[in-house]
């Protein structure tokens, strides 16, 4: 059963954030939001587990609160 990792766990994190931010110059708030959802659901297909797909939904939505 896999578990949602929420620890560090990417390589090199600012290489990637900037890589992301990069990803985003130049598009309205609109393309950049619709960038965002894309991405999203690639990754969610990428995990594919329910379970941990589920876990992620909840982890974030207690964030916004």
């Amino acid at each position: 059963m896999a578990k949602l990792v929420t620890s560090l766990n990417i390589a090199a994190p600012d290489e990637f954030y900037e890589s992301l931010i990069r990803t985003h110059e130049g598009l309205s708030d609109d393309e950049s939001a619709a960038l965002n959802a894309r991405l999203i659901l690639i990754l969610a297909n990428h995990i594919g587990d329910a379970e941990v797909l589920n876990e992620a939904l909840e982890t974030a939505r207690k964030a916004a609160r």
